[in-house]
C-alpha cells in the first residue's frame, strides 16, 4: 500500500514535470509592439485570477489599482506569473494556465487557494518600464528650415497630448484652447519633458516617452496619472524664445534707390502681415485695405515694431520678430494674441514724412533756354501722373481730352502742388513730392489714402503770365506819360468804350501791359471802363482819370492803370 502511495506521487511528480511551464493564450496582441517584458523590466498590468474552475479568488480590478512588480526579482510574485508575463507587450491582453508547482504547490494559500491548484490568470499589460529606460523622442514631423532650437533657459509655447502607454489620454491643452507655457530647465517641468523638448523647432512635433522615474513617480499626478506610469507626450511646438531676446529684424527687400531712411518722430504708413511663430496669421492690414499709420518712437506702437521701424526706406520689406517682453507680455492682448506669443511682422512701407517736411523738387527736365518762370497769378496748361510712393497711379491728366488748365496763387490746387509748379520754365519736367500736411491731410480725399505722401510728375506746358490778386491790368513797362492822351485816340478829351478797349488791348499786344488770363478779356475791358467812368455816362473824361491818378495808385480791386 505504501508502495502504492509511494509510486503515484512519483507518478504525480512526473505529469507535474511535463506540464512545468505554464500554458499562455495571447488572445489580444497590439499592432505595435516596440518592446516586450524581459526579466529586470518593472511592469504594471491588471489581472484577474480564478481557480481551474472558473471562481475568482483575486483581482485588481476589484482593488481599483493595479499590480506594480519587478519581473524575476520580486519574491511576492508566483513564479509562474514571472514566466508568463515574460514577452508581453504593452496593451496586450494574456490567460496565463499555471501548474501547481509554480503556484502555490501543495500548500496552497490558506483558504482561498486549495493545495495542488492550477491557476488561471487574465492579464492586460498596462506599463513597461526599466530603471536604465532613458527618455525616447519620436519626431514626427520636422520644418525643413529651423532658425533656432529649444535651449535651456528658453520660454516655449506648446500644444500637446498626454496619455499613457495603453493610449488613454489623461490630459490635452487642445480642449483648453490654450497651449502649456512653461521656462525650460528650471524645473517647472517633469525631468523628462525638460529633457525631451531640448532641440526642438517650432511647428516640430515629437512623441516624447518618459518612464515613470522620470516623470510622476510613485506619487502619480492626482486621479489622472496612476503611481510608476510611463507617459507619452504628443508635443507641438507653437513659440519659443529667451528673455534675453531682442528684436530681430531681417530685410527681404530694399529698393535701389533709397532717398531718405526713417528716424525717431517720422509719420510712417505700412501693410503689415502679423502672424505667430508657427505660421498662423492674427491681423492683416491688407484684409482692411488700409495701410496702418503711427509716430515712429513715441510709443505708439509695440516696443519692438518701434523700434524696428527706424531706418526703414519706402518701399522696403522687413521680417520683424519680437519677443513678448517687446510686445504684449505674458497678458497677451484680448482674444487675439495669447499671453507670451512671440510676434512676426512682414512690413511693407508704404512712405514716411515729417510734420516739419516741405515740398521737395526733383527737376527731371529743364530746356537750354528760359525767359519766363511760372509764378502766382499766372494761367499754366500741365500734364501730371499722381502717384503714392510706392508707384500706386492714383491719377493722370492723360485720360482726359486735354492737359490741365489752372490759374496758380489762386487756390485752386493743394498747396504742395501749387508751390511745386511754380518757378518753373517751359517745357520743364519735374517731380513735386507732397508731405500730407500741404496735400490731403490725415483725412485723405476720393481715392486718396489718409495721411499720403503724393508724387507728382509734372510737365509744364503753356504758360500765361497774370496779374496780381486783385487787379485785371497791370503795366509792363512804364506806361504813356501822360496817359489821358494817348487813350484819347481822336483827341476829343473823351474816351468812350470803344477807344479804350482799343488802347487796352494794344498795351497788351505790344507787351507793354498785361491783362488778367483765364478770363473773358470783353469782361475784363468793361469792368475796367466801368471803373474809370466815374459819373456813368458811358465815356471817360480827363477828371475822372486824373480822380484815378491821385488816389494811391494800385489799390483799385480791378485795375491799375
Amino acid at each position: 500500500m505504501a508502495l502504492k502511495c509511494a509510486f503515484l506521487l512519483t507518478l504525480t511528480d512526473v505529469v507535474w514535470g511535463q506540464l512545468e511551464d505554464v500554458i499562455i493564450d495571447r488572445y489580444f496582441i497590439p499592432g505595435l509592439c516596440p518592446r516586450d517584458v524581459q526579466v529586470g523590466d518593472f511592469v504594471r498590468y491588471h489581472y484577474t485570477g480564478a481557480l481551474k474552475d472558473g471562481k475568482t479568488f483575486d483581482s485588481s480590478l476589484d482593488k481599483g489599482f493595479p499590480f506594480i512588480g519587478h519581473v524575476g526579482v520580486d519574491s511576492k510574485v508566483i513564479p509562474g506569473l514571472n514566466k508568463g508575463v515574460q514577452g508581453m507587450c504593452v496593451n496586450e491582453r494574456r490567460k496565463i494556465t499555471i501548474p501547481p508547482h509554480l503556484g502555490y504547490g501543495v500548500l496552497g494559500a490558506g483558504d482561498v487557494i486549495p493545495p495542488h491548484a492550477t491557476l488561471v490568470f487574465d492579464l492586460h499589460l498596462l506599463d513597461l518600464w526599466n530603471k536604465e529606460d532613458k527618455v525616447q523622442i519620436r519626431t514626427l514631423h520636422r520644418q525643413e528650415k529651423c532658425k533656432r532650437t529649444v535651449m535651456p533657459t528658453d520660454f516655449v509655447r506648446y500644444h500637446y497630448n498626454g496619455s499613457l502607454l495603453v493610449g488613454d489620454i489623461f490630459e490635452t491643452s487642445y480642449l483648453q484652447n490654450s497651449t502649456f507655457d512653461s521656462y525650460v530647465g528650471s524645473g517647472s517641468l517633469i525631468k523628462g519633458m525638460d529633457e525631451g523638448i531640448l532641440g526642438m523647432c517650432v511647428g516640430e512635433r515629437r512623441s516624447i516617452i518618459i518612464p515613470p522615474f522620470l516623470a510622476y513617480g510613485d506619487k502619480g499626478y492626482g486621479t489622472k496619472v496612476p503611481p510608476y506610469a510611463t507617459v507619452i507626450f504628443d508635443v507641438l511646438l507653437v513659440d519659443v524664445f529667451n528673455v534675453k531676446d531682442g528684436v530681430k529684424v531681417e530685410v527681404l527687400l530694399i529698393p535701389q534707390t533709397c532717398m531718405r531712411r526713417t528716424a525717431v518722430g517720422d509719420f510712417i504708413r505700412y501693410h503689415y502681415n502679423g502672424t505667430f511663430q508657427d505660421g498662423t496669421l492674427f491681423d492683416s492690414s491688407y484684409s482692411r485695405n488700409s495701410t496702418y499709420n503711427t509716430f515712429i518712437g513715441m510709443g505708439h506702437v509695440i516696443a519692438g515694431v518701434d523700434k524696428a521701424l527706424e531706418g526703414v526706406c519706402v518701399g522696403e520689406r522687413r521680417r520683424v520678430t519680437v519677443p513678448p517682453h517687446l510686445a504684449y507680455g505674458e497678458t497677451g492682448s484680448g482674444e487675439l494674441i495669447p499671453g507670451s506669443a512671440v510676434l512676426v511682422f512682414d512690413l511693407h512701407v508704404i512712405d514716411f514724412h515729417n510734420p516739419k517736411d516741405k515740398v521737395f523738387i526733383n527737376v527731371t527736365y529743364k530746356p537750354s533756354s528760359c525767359d519766363q518762370k511760372s509764378d502766382a497769378n499766372d494761367l499754366i496748361l500741365y500734364r501730371y501722373n499722381c502717384s503714392l510712393l510706392d508707384g500706386t497711379l492714383l491719377y493722370s491728366s492723360d485720360v482726359f481730352p486735354e492737359p490741365t488748365r489752372v490759374m496758380l496763387g489762386q487756390g485752386k490746387l493743394i498747396s504742395g502742388l501749387d508751390d511745386g509748379l511754380q518757378g518753373m520754365c517751359l517745357l520743364e519736367r519735374r517731380e513735386i513730392t507732397v508731405p500730407p500736411h500741404l496735400a490731403h491731410g490725415s483725412n485723405g480725399a476720393v481715392g486718396i489714402p489718409s495721411s499720403a505722401v503724393l508724387l507728382f510728375e509734372v510737365e509744364l506746358l503753356q504758360l500765361q503770365k497774370g496779374v496780381p490778386e486783385g487787379f485785371l491790368f497791370i503795366w509792363v513797362d512804364d506806361g504813356p506819360d501822360p496817359l489821358f492822351p494817348a487813350m484819347d485816340i481822336n483827341q476829343d478829351q473823351e474816351v468812350p468804350f470803344e477807344e479804350f478797349e482799343t488802347f487796352i488791348k494794344l498795351q497788351v499786344t505790344e507787351g507793354r501791359g498785361r491783362i488778367h488770363p483765364g478770363v473773358n478779356i470783353e469782361d475784363v475791358l468793361r469792368d475796367m471802363f466801368r471803373n474809370q467812368d466815374r459819373n456813368g455816362d458811358g465815356k471817360i473824361t480827363e477828371d475822372e482819370l486824373n480822380i484815378l491818378e491821385d488816389e494811391e495808385k494800385g489799390v483799385s480791386e480791378h485795375v491799375e492803370l
